[in-house]
């Protein structure tokens, strides 16, 4: 699938799964789990509107080596034979290992790249258009902008962003802002040039809709993808009641993630509001897996696994609230 092929299954709308990354109690990456975990993800797809991430922020990439990283794309790449899309996620803090780390996942197969901006020192603006200018020219596949102001300190405002959708191979945008106005303006900002993809999950989906979200990006569907695809097919029917009634199943969920937010917080993060959120909910997804006979694995440090007192409220949510079976 090179940028064109795969700009048109962006602009039509799908679930981006951004996978967990196991990793052993030896703090390695668990290799097989993550064949299987590829596998039943690429089995529900079936072909239809999703596509896997690797390597992305849900994965823990910044916690892994260079090495572990190409490991862990081939290993997709490989699973994924071609059944579904995968966007290989290959951002870095400096431009030369962004591009190497791109070339290396076009080289074993991947259909497209996400890149997070660069982070540590914030690039101006001529710099950051330069570092994706150069990764884009490197490659004959796809490249996503993965604007996150949570996690780089930096953000591509809607007047750059509409000079990067003007570069041939990126084709489409990662949005992370937590403000719907903000959205829209980028959405009026690229125009038809590029989709804007919700990148916050599938609540902020819902609410971004009527603004022009294609689709979401999804640390979710690792554990309940059947359940983002619906969501998806509601937004792409215009089917909003159908909508709202999936996103109102999640409080559950949501509840008891809020709870473990306040009882493993506060967050470190010296950022204002809204960028302080804790990041507890994935050690809630990778204990679901878990639970579900996933192969979730565990937090690797800085982040921390969910305590076993824990884990028992979260079995009786996913299995007796949300109406959850055993994959295995």
């Amino acid at each position: 699938m090179r940028f064109k092929s795969l700009k048109e299954f962006l602009m039509s709308g799908s679930v981006l799964v951004v996978q967990m990354t196991p990793f052993t109690k030896d703090d390695e990456v668990d290799v097989e789990g993550l064949r299987e975990n590829t596998r039943y993800l690429v089995e529900v797809s079936k072909g239809g509107r999703l596509a896997l991430v690797p390597c992305g922020s849900n994965g823990e990439f910044y916690a892994m080596s260079e090495d572990e990283i190409k490991k862990v794309i081939k290993v997709v790449v490989e699973e994924a034979g071609g059944k579904a899309p995968v966007i290989a996620g290959t951002g870095a803090a400096g431009t030369k290992i962004a591009v190497e780390l791109s070339r290396y996942a076009q080289d074993v197969g991947a259909d497209g790249v996400q890149v997070v901006l660069p982070y540590y020192h914030v690039p101006d603006e001529e710099g950051m258009y330069l570092h994706y200018k150069r990764i884009a020219e490197a490659l004959d596949i796809g490249v996503m902008v993965y604007n996150n102001p949570s996690v780089s300190k930096a953000y591509v405002r809607p007047s750059l962003m509409r000079k990067l959708a003007e570069i041939p191979n990126i084709v489409g945008v990662k949005e992370n802002t937590p403000f719907i106005d903000m959205f829209y303006q980028q959405v009026k900002a690229v125009g038809h040039k590029i989709p804007i993809v919700q990148g916050r999950g599938e609540w902020w989906y819902v609410a971004t809709l009527p603004y022009g979200a294609r689709g979401f990006v999804s640390g979710l569907a690792n554990v309940m993808p059947e359940f983002s695809l619906e969501l998806l097919k509601a937004g792409n029917d215009g089917d909003w009641k159908k909508a709202h009634e999936l996103i109102k199943k999640l409080e559950p969920l949501e509840e008891f993630t809020a709870k473990m937010r306040e009882k493993y917080g506060p967050s470190t993060a010296i950022l204002q509001p809204p960028y302080t959120t804790s990041y507890i909910y994935m050690s809630i997804r990778k204990a679901s897996m878990n639970l579900l006979g996933l192969r979730g694995g565990s937090m690797r440090l800085p982040l921390v696994n969910l305590r076993d007192e824990d884990i028992a409220e979260l079995k009786d949510i996913l299995l007796n609230k949300l109406g959850l079976k055993m994959v295995r």
